[in-house]
């Protein structure tokens, strides 16, 4: 590349950074209209996607400056959001964690991100955001980017449902259930009657689906709805064979557990079978525990129901 190649190329990316970091809103003295800075809230988000880091782990992650980094998490503490623990295995070392007041504080601020980027989205046609979502992964390659291990697997998209989206909610859980686990057709109508109560009944404030899709085609399914005006249910959590192994499956568990918190519920709770261990993993790793669990006779199989719940 040519000095003056080189040159255009640096002042088409200068030109983009200014664009993205003023459409996004960093340039504001408060991250998402926070009290938080950028790297404040980025510090916030690693340690509640994580469990329980360690700050050199952050420190590496991020790229930051031991000792600034120990000002961020010092000022994290003081508000109240953040607190360390000493490690059983090293004592020289401390594990963070959000306080249930950072659980809090990091809800929101995962839900007004959604709720903007979704709003910059929203106007894209199905194939433009793909288009964006793929091209957005191309430059995280070219500039040596990705979260391993799946930094080479294909990108998905989580947004909210849309017409025709029911149909196939049904559908899949209907063929993936009777050929994964021998289910009959009883368990597809008991899903479509739940997807028509949700349509019929949807609180958008209070109930939500997400839909995962790859290259314009969906590939997992969850929904949170309303049990009583404290408890919330995490239902019909679904990907297709060919997309697991991406994390969609914790994914869409962690967006019920942020919505559940940010919509003011105390409790999230779901009905699912022992013999689904995959899910039952993803329960038990986002803070689920088993409440209960009955023999029964459903789908034409004999089953063991389980009741997972997570205090809010």
């Amino acid at each position: 590349m040519s000095e003056s190649e080189l040159d255009r190329s640096v002042a088409a990316v200068r030109s983009f950074n200014r664009f993205y970091t003023r459409k996004i809103g960093v340039l504001q003295e408060g991250l998402l209209k926070s009290a938080l800075p950028l790297t404040h809230a980025r510090v916030l988000y690693e340690v509640a996607r994580r469990d329980e880091p360690t700050a050199s782990l952050l420190g590496r992650e991020l790229g930051l400056n031991a000792g600034y980094l120990s000002r961020v998490l010092a000022r994290l503490e003081k508000g109240g959001l953040v607190d360390r623990r000493p490690s059983t295995s090293d004592g020289r070392r401390s594990l963070l964690r959000l306080t249930p007041r950072g659980e809090r504080t990091f809800a929101r601020l995962d839900a007004r991100s959604r709720e903007e980027v979704g709003g910059m989205l929203r106007g894209l046609s199905t194939a433009d955001r793909q288009r964006l979502v793929e091209a957005l992964a191309t430059t995280r390659a070219l500039l040596g980017g990705g979260d391993p291990p799946t930094a080479q697997a294909p990108a998905y998209l989580l947004r909210p449902h849309q017409p025709g989206d029911m149909g196939w909610v049904v559908q899949r859980h209907g063929a993936l259930y009777a050929r994964e686990w021998g289910y009959d057709e009883s368990f597809e109508a008991l899903v479509a009657r739940i997807v028509a109560d949700f349509i019929d009944h949807l609180e958008p404030k209070r109930e939500r689906c997400w839909i995962a899709e790859t290259k314009g085609a969906p590939v997992g399914s969850v929904f949170v709805v309303a049990k009583s005006p404290r408890v919330a249910k995490l239902r019909l959590l679904l990907v297709e064979p060919e997309a697991r192994g991406l994390g969609i499956g914790k994914r869409l568990v962690e967006e019920c557990v942020r919505f559940a918190r940010q919509a003011g519920y105390r409790k999230l709770t779901l009905w699912t079978q022992s013999e689904l261990l995959a899910a039952r993993a993803l329960y038990r790793h986002a803070g689920f525990r088993l409440a209960g669990k009955r023999r029964h006779h459903s789908f034409g199989k004999d089953l063991v129901a389980e009741t997972w719940d997570l205090a809010l």
